[in-house]
């Protein structure tokens, strides 16, 4: 190969790229979103700075959600599933969703997702179905239950034009951390980005419970349910586009050591 040819690559390996170029279109995209008040030390451990957590209306608490997504079209990607935690917190005063901890069962999306985004995906094996009256959420990580939601199944409806508003309007954070080949951080930046051309088929809310098991290699109990909030079903379209650096940690730390303030991060705007 040469540089032309190496450097056209979408991805390794590059006579078989694991994932080609995007953007990436999902369609009917079934989701399980529990979002739930947790502690806010625990939160405050796992949120990167600068972003700031939001709190709930107990006493010490902030908001996370917990969600599963069954993904049977998705371009280059494929059929797939995926569960994980994310906490609600804000950025420069605009509330933001940042992606804690995430969890799939398909290599392309766990190569992309962590190379082009920073998601942080890990294999698991996560399952969304529903069972008689109840949508079921599971998530099993070497051979153990992890995680289980449940939530009454298209008990009450929402507006899916104020679904989509938020959907596409909602401003979605990845750490982004990539080592150079010494193993001394090559990549260390906030990632942002928003979905794009986005249809929602249909969306509900109703009751819900989870139930969240302690595990050292799949650490979704560290935010310890305190009280649901909110449960909501959806199906979706959209397209995951490219992001954009809202952060830049090294930089940050190479003005720092030049005596200089700190660059501004960048004005968000999707590539």
């Amino acid at each position: 190969m040469n540089r032309d040819q190496i450097l056209a690559a979408p991805s390794m390996p590059p006579t078989c790229p694991s994932y080609p170029r995007g953007p990436f279109r999902f369609v009917n995209r079934e989701y399980l979103v529990i979002t739930y008040e947790t502690d806010m030390e625990a939160v405050k451990a796992a949120l990167p700075e600068p972003l700031e957590p939001v709190p709930g209306q107990g006493p010490g608490s902030a908001v996370v959600f917990y969600d599963w997504m069954r993904m049977p079209d998705s371009s280059g990607f494929g059929d797939y599933q995926e569960s994980g935690a994310c906490i609600v917190a804000t950025l420069d005063g605009e509330q933001v969703s940042y992606t804690a901890q995430m969890y799939l069962d398909d290599e392309p999306p766990i190569a992309g997702g962590r190379e082009i985004w920073g998601f942080p995906k890990k294999y698991g094996e996560p399952r969304l179905k529903v069972v008689k009256d109840t949508l079921t959420g599971t998530l099993h990580y070497a051979d153990e239950l992890v995680a289980m939601g449940s939530m009454a199944y298209k008990t009450r409806a929402l507006d899916r034009v104020e679904v989509q508003t938020a959907l596409s309007s909602k401003l979605n954070v990845n750490l982004k951390l990539i080592p150079d080949a010494d193993g001394t951080p090559k990549i260390a930046q906030l990632v942002g980005y928003r979905l794009e051309d986005v249809v929602v088929h249909g969306a509900w809310e109703g009751d819900a419970r989870l139930h969240l098991v302690p595990h050292v290699n799949c650490a979704v109990a560290d935010f310890p349910v305190r009280r649901i909030v909110s449960a909501r079903h959806q199906l979706v379209d959209f397209t995951l586009p490219y992001g954009r650096v809202l952060h830049d940690y090294l930089a940050e730390a190479a003005s720092r050591r030049r005596g200089n303030e700190a660059p501004s991060r960048r004005d968000w705007t999707c590539l």
